[in-house]
C-alpha cells in the first residue's frame, strides 16, 4: 500500500512539472516517466514505514491525511535530480521532522483503524538482586 500516488503528485504539483522532472531519456517523450515516479514512491513508503513502524502497526490503513502530505513532500523532493528550490527542501525537512515526532510519540496519528504497535510487554518487572553489603559483611566498618 502506497501512501501517495502518481495522481496525487500530478494534482499537487502539476503534470508539466512532473514531466520536466522525470522525462530524462536522450529522446524526450513528453510523458511522465512512471517507472521513476513509482520507484520514488516506493522509496518514500520505505522511509515512512521505517520511522513510523516503531510506534504504529503497519501498513497504516486507512492512510491518515498527514501521512499523505508527508509522502508527497518526500517523493517530490526525491524526484529532483538536481538541487530543488528552498521551499521543496524545507517541506522535505519538515516532513522528516514530523515523522520523527510521530515515531517518538509527541505527534499522534488520529485516524480510525490506526493502532499503536504492541510492545509485547506485560507491564513493569522489578528484579531485585541479593545485596552484597549487609550489616554482617560490614562488621568492623560500622
Amino acid at each position: 500500500m502506497s501512501y501517495a500516488t502518481l495522481a496525487m503528485l500530478v494534482k499537487r504539483f502539476g503534470e508539466r512539472t512532473l514531466i520536466e522532472l522525470t522525462d530524462r531519456g536522450e529522446v524526450p517523450t513528453g510523458q511522465i516517466d512512471t517507472a521513476t515516479v513509482d520507484q520514488e514512491l516506493a522509496n518514500t513508503d520505505a522511509v515512512i514505514n521505517g520511522r513510523v513502524g516503531v510506534r504504529y502497526r503497519l501498513p497504516l490503513d486507512p492512510v491518515p491525511s498527514e501521512v499523505t502530505d508527508i509522502a508527497l513532500a518526500i517523493a517530490f523532493y526525491k524526484i529532483h535530480v538536481w538541487s530543488p528550490n528552498d521551499k521543496i527542501v524545507k517541506d522535505y525537512e519538515l516532513a522528516l521532522k514530523t515523522l520523527d515526532k510521530i515515531a517518538d510519540g509527541s505527534v499522534k496519528l488520529e485516524a480510525a483503524g490506526i493502532e499503536p504497535a504492541a510492545s509485547g510487554a506485560q507491564g513493569v518487572q522489578f528484579i531485585d538482586r541479593e545485596r552484597p553489603l549487609t550489616p554482617e559483611s560490614l562488621r568492623g566498618f560500622i
